[in-house]
């Protein structure tokens, strides 16, 4: 179990020096914003999160790893969580397009019946609402419907940020720390031309809604199904409360719109692809929208220069195949404040100061990449894998579920013998000063 958060910086250290307005700008209020705001308010230090758009706001995105509760926990969230609607989560399992399903992963079978066996599928209106007031609880001050529009520079060192008001009017904040947690839009590594692609994870998705439908009994009625498809595409069945169906298509462009760009007509053809989505959505109604979105997995160049640094989907994203997003917002929003708190209480806010942050963020990343890029593989199958290696089963589990503090050299040693493994990405660390 994690320490609870403390407040260990002296009176000194948690007051802004009289040329800042706050100790910490944090950009975006999604889950990453809020767990290092949350964290730094706690801290004791004056943190102050920019949020342009109005909450509640819709997200995708809505399946948590178990690994989840443990931010959660310290941010005094669990309480919460189980109090709401949200679906409980026990497993997440796989089918083939043939209608056959794997043996689920039991979380609490692997965790020996700790309470984070158990997450939740959220939905992330609610779920985001419930983590911003979190962090103002914590006594943060969120700004909504404030839009960070520039950097404010001192040399190569940012040192705030120029804001703009839902009225147009603009000002500046200052601050030593900046936090970039905007998310997707990728405040930083736009304006720095920061995003590195991931090409063999080029692909799209689409995903809508339903009413109805099948779903399991018991622990098993929040289970994760990953459903495969054709040419190694896959669905998302993901069982929310009030009965609805969070249901997506991930896989290559050129294969999703082969026989036409009508969405509902291709959601339609690849329902009837795999057999057990068929069965699940008898009788399920869609409702809402189809979105669309492509460029799934990037990672920044830099991960921090001196006077900001990156969190979340601002600094990497990795396809959704394992539900890795929202997990790895909580953990480098964790992880950041405290970095930042460390920086600020030692005087040092250089980019190098995140270097310990930054590939510890990034090993864990990489775990899950690798395990990623497995899926893709056309040689590669979980069960070839556990049938000749069942002692790989737990390691197997533990990066399913965001244990990824940890040495994977065997698991990705076998799942060499069935698939090409990555070498892991060079970028994602600080921008150190030349001299």
């Amino acid at each position: 179990m994690r320490d609870s958060m403390r407040n260990d910086g002296g009176e000194g250290d948690r007051n802004c020096d009289h040329n800042h307005d706050y100790d910490v700008i944090v950009i975006g209020g999604g889950p990453a914003g809020a767990t290092a705001a949350a964290v730094l308010a706690t801290h004791g230090r004056q943190v102050v999160v920019l949020e342009r758009d109005p909450f509640p706001r819709y997200h995708v995105g809505e399946s948590l790893l178990p690994y989840c509760y443990h931010t959660l926990n310290r941010l005094g969230m669990v309480e919460k969580m189980n109090a709401s609607p949200f679906v409980k989560k026990h497993s997440v399992q796989f089918a083939t397009m043939d209608g056959r399903v794997s043996q689920p992963f039991y979380f609490t079978d692997h965790l020996d019946g700790h309470p984070a066996g158990q997450t939740w599928q959220v939905e992330r209106r609610a779920f985001d609402q419930m983590m911003l007031d979190g962090a103002r609880d914590a006594g943060a001050d969120v700004r909504m419907g404030v839009g960070a529009k520039a950097f404010v520079m001192e040399g190569d060192r940012v040192v705030g940020v120029e804001v703009e008001d839902a009225d147009g009017k603009r000002s500046v904040l200052r601050a030593p720390m900046t936090i970039d947690c905007s998310g997707r839009d990728g405040f930083a590594i736009n304006r720095m031309g920061w995003r590195k692609r991931d090409p063999q994870l080029s692909k799209i998705s689409l995903w809508t809604y339903y009413r109805g439908g099948k779903r399991g009994m018991g622990i098993d009625e929040g289970a994760t199904t990953v459903a495969y498809l054709p040419n190694k595409g896959w669905f998302w069945h993901i069982p929310l409360h009030d009965d609805r169906i969070s249901l997506g298509i991930v896989g290559e462009r050129d294969e999703i719109y082969k026989d036409g760009k009508d969405l509902l007509a291709i959601f339609d053809r690849y329902i009837q692809a795999n057999l057990w989505v068929a069965d699940q959505m008898q009788g399920a109604t869609q409702y809402g929208q189809v979105w669309v979105t492509g460029d799934y997995s990037y990672r920044s160049e830099y991960s921090a220069m001196d006077g900001l640094v990156l969190a979340g989907d601002a600094l990497a994203f990795l396809d959704p195949v394992f539900s890795s997003g929202v997990f790895l917002a909580l953990i480098s929003g964790e992880q950041v404040g405290d970095a930042v708190h460390e920086a600020l209480a030692r005087g040092d806010t250089s980019a190098g100061a995140f270097a310990e942050y930054s590939d510890n963020l990034c090993n864990a990343i990489e775990a899950m990449r690798k395990l990623v890029y497995a899926f893709y593989d056309e040689e590669f199958s979980f069960g070839k894998l556990l049938k000749k290696y069942p002692h790989l089963r737990g390691d197997l589990t533990d990066c399913l579920i965001g244990h990824l503090s940890r040495d994977f050299t065997a698991l990705f040693d076998g799942i060499r013998e069935f698939a090409d493994v990555p070498e892991s990405l060079p970028h994602g660390r600080p921008l150190m000063a030349t001299s």
